[in-house]
């Protein structure tokens, strides 16, 4: 705990909430918003519907962090003791109000954009306690987690009609088995031991399974565009990702394995920036989701996205 005499300047505390919510990477889960909403409406008309989901988005996601790091605090202490809560920068009583606060708005503004949206809202809400409370070092752990993502694609769709069929539910599924994948990798972060490596191996052939899956469903739709542009972008995602999972299987360190995870993660709005431009045939739509790249690295320089 912070010692009362030498009380902790605003600047670090400040620093320790954005820490604590991982900010960087909040900008990935909007890049999901601008695909879900993109692909059922063709442009950003109501833009009020898509304000307040990608408003909703970024509330959950940070929510979920938070209670992440809530729920994890006792191996924290253990494995991550630099943490904002167990290095005692953030209190538990501080960090479950935030969490909630986050959560109880990322709702209220789902529901600004209807019923069907509130709904998938509270499904993330439950999607978020399954996997921060109870599932999360279970095998079911980064089903879990990818059906956050898959559920965030479908929030940014749900202000359509046809919430639960087309093309949306195809790509945000492909993007869960991805978001499986990169979690089972991230299992083997803190620690390096056989079973790290198998965690390791498991999560690279899920993350390619994710992007086979999204590259063999976007070509074979007979009403998207071109693919040639898309497939050239999705080959040198993959390359680049396949480069530092294998650095990371050779040398599973956990400052490699991290690095790893954190290319994953910033990779997908790209990904759904290359989906994007297929879909709408519009640069200046996908230059808008891979614009969500630059606070994305630029923060990620100071703050961790795992």
């Amino acid at each position: 705990m912070s010692d009362p005499a030498h009380p902790t300047p605003c600047g670090s505390k400040f620093l320790a909430y954005l820490q604590l919510v991982r900010l960087p990477a909040v900008f990935t889960a909007m890049a999901d918003i601008f695909l879900g909403y993109l692909i059922v409406h063709q442009s950003f008309a109501p833009l009020l519907h898509f304000v307040v989901l990608l408003l909703a988005s970024g509330c959950l996601y940070l929510s979920g962090m938070v209670f992440n790091d809530v729920f994890d605090r006792k191996v924290d202490a253990q494995e991550r003791p630099q943490r904002p809560i167990p290095s005692g920068r953030i209190s538990l009583i501080a960090a479950v109000r935030l969490g909630a606060l986050l959560m109880g708005a990322g709702v209220a503004a789902a529901s600004v954009a209807g019923t069907q949206s509130s709904v998938v809202a509270l499904l993330i809400v439950a999607a978020i306690f399954a996997y921060d409370w109870l599932l999360k070092s279970t095998p079911l752990g980064p089903v879990a987690m990818g059906s956050c993502r898959f559920l965030n694609v479908m929030l940014g769709a749900s202000t359509t009609q046809r919430l639960w069929a087309g093309n949306h539910l195809g790509i945000a599924l492909a993007l869960g088995v991805y978001i499986i994948g990169v979690t089972w990798f991230a299992r083997s972060e803190a620690n390096v031991s056989r079973r790290s490596r198998f965690q390791a191996i498991t999560g690279m052939v899920l993350v390619n399974a994710g992007m086979m899956l999204l590259i063999s469903f976007v070509i074979t739709r007979q009403d998207f565009g071109d693919p040639l542009s898309v497939l050239l972008l999705f080959a040198v995602i993959l390359l680049v990702i396949n480069r530092r999972l294998t650095a990371a299987l050779f040398d599973p360190a956990p400052a490699k394995i991290g690095l790893a995870i954190k290319t994953m993660l910033l990779s997908l709005p790209l990904i759904d920036a290359g989906v994007v431009l297929h879909v709408t045939q519009r640069v200046e739509y996908a230059l808008a989701v891979t614009g969500l790249l630059l606070p994305a690295i630029l923060l990620s320089r100071r703050i961790s996205v795992t």
